[in-house]
């Protein structure tokens, strides 16, 4: 069922545009992130949805409720709406405790009990309850935002950037908490990030804008799979991008004759591959292997996760391209080794 309703939303400072004619539908219950350059409108979007902002343009609908339409704004503390930021913005002269039970009703007799069950969701230890936040590590910081947001049982989770600030290590598992914690709650929440691995694995639905524009939006495996253009594809991560020739439902490029999904036209195209579908078969010392094959040229050693640079050579052809294929840290080819190159799945045809 559909939830949040986001129907043409626009918005202009000056003569910039922040948002272009923004259209979107979100389930009850799910996450979405919301991912984007610097500058493509995804704070301002957050920002409207949250009722800090007026939209030029457009209407938005909340659980069958008309929030920003025109002539009608309903004020963001009527929303029904949490947010948990980027910095957390606890109040520092109130204790963990407090800060949680900030807005709930102080003659309620269950207050005591909510926020330590409130601790408990969020995995916060009861002791930490008589602490001000300056006392807490900035994971344990997010997490009583996350809870204080939490405790006025909100309609929808707002985060803008909540993982920003934390080390990778705590990010990772911050972000396995939240999402976890929102998903028992059943919560439907909506995520501001930069960060694209963070989105994809966060949501179960990505919305990808640029300038203003709602460029693509579905579920993450979807955009990473079959991304609209070479600059969505770049921007959820690393993309092999060949020039190549589409016919009967085969692209022809440097590495073969790749079968390509869907049923694209025929003709100069080019098509995408993302790095881990290319598996490299080391070839004896000396020894050329059948094309389409390449010579080490660089290999980055990075524990279980390295990087290999293979410049590209098919039938005796040296061709300018390379790949940077990434590979566990046993048995890696040195520089200079010839390798087999195949391709595992399909090749993708980016549109125009």
């Amino acid at each position: 069922m559909t939830f949040l309703t986001i129907d043409a939303i626009s918005k202009s400072y000056g003569a910039t545009v922040a948002l272009d004619a923004i259209r979107m539908s979100i389930e009850a219950g799910g996450r979405t992130a919301i991912v984007g350059p610097s500058g493509s409108g995804k704070t301002t979007l957050l920002r409207i949805i949250a009722g800090f902002e007026t939209p030029d343009s457009g209407s938005l609908m909340l659980d069958g409720k008309m929030l920003a339409d025109d002539g009608l704004l309903v004020p963001a503390h009527k929303r029904g709406i949490g947010i948990v930021s980027q910095d957390g913005a606890l109040f520092p002269h109130l204790t963990v405790a407090e800060n949680i039970g900030f807005g709930m009703d102080k003659r309620a007799s269950d207050r005591t009990q909510r926020i330590a069950d409130l601790m408990d969701m969020v995995e916060l230890d009861g002791i930490m309850a008589t602490r001000r936040p300056h006392q807490l590590s900035g994971g344990q910081q997010q997490r009583v935002a996350l809870a204080r947001a939490l405790a006025l049982k909100p309609r929808l989770m707002l985060l803008d950037e909540p993982f920003s600030a934390l080390d990778t290590g705590l990010r990772d598992t911050m972000r396995r908490t939240v999402a976890r914690v929102l998903r028992a709650s059943g919560t439907t929440a909506i995520l501001v990030t930069h960060d694209q691995a963070e989105a994809l694995s966060f949501a179960d639905q990505v919305a990808v804008l640029r300038q203003g524009r709602l460029i693509q939006f579905g579920p993450p495996r979807a955009l990473y799979r079959r991304p609209a253009d070479r600059e969505t594809a770049a921007f959820l991560g690393e993309a092999i991008l060949l020039d190549a020739t589409i016919n009967d439902g085969r692209a022809d490029c440097a590495l073969g004759s790749l079968e390509v999904d869907g049923t694209p036209k025929a003709g100069r195209a080019t098509v995408m591959l993302r790095p881990e579908q290319i598996r490299l078969t080391m070839q004896a010392k000396g020894t050329k292997p059948e094309s389409p094959f390449g010579r080490i040229d660089d290999v980055e050693f990075g524990g279980g996760n390295c990087m290999v640079l293979v410049r590209l050579d098919r039938n005796d052809r040296a061709m300018p391209d390379f790949l940077s294929i990434r590979c566990v840290g046993f048995e890696l080819p040195e520089p200079g080794d010839f390798v087999r190159i195949s391709v595992h799945g399909t090749a993708h045809v980016l549109a125009d």
